[in-house]
């Protein structure tokens, strides 16, 4: 979690993301990303989808025309997603 808020990225990369969240569903948009099969568990599918945000962000940085905004937004919504499930079940763990 830690690695997660101490990203940095542009306010409006955010603010889509945040907005595209609230509508997140795991089945349909981390097989997407990920690939279809198994779903690996909300703390291994931050890990890998922050390897391909980082990915996108190298190319953003570098005006890569290869750069895909909607996909860098895509990943980073299923990052929110995650990050949010895996609260929750620290939460419901706790009590």
């Amino acid at each position: 979690m830690s690695m997660l808020t101490a990203l940095r990225r542009p306010q409006l990369l955010i603010r889509a993301a945040q907005f595209g969240a609230r509508e997140y569903r795991r089945d349909r948009h981390l097989q997407r990303l990920l690939g279809y099969g198994a779903l690996p568990r909300p703390a291994a599918a931050i890990l890998r989808l922050m390897d391909i945000e980082r990915t996108l962000n190298d190319q953003r940085n570098s005006d890569d025309a290869g750069y895909a905004l909607a996909q860098h937004v895509d990943v980073l919504i299923a990052m929110m997603g995650e990050a949010q499930l895996l609260r929750s079940a620290r939460s419901d763990a706790a009590t």
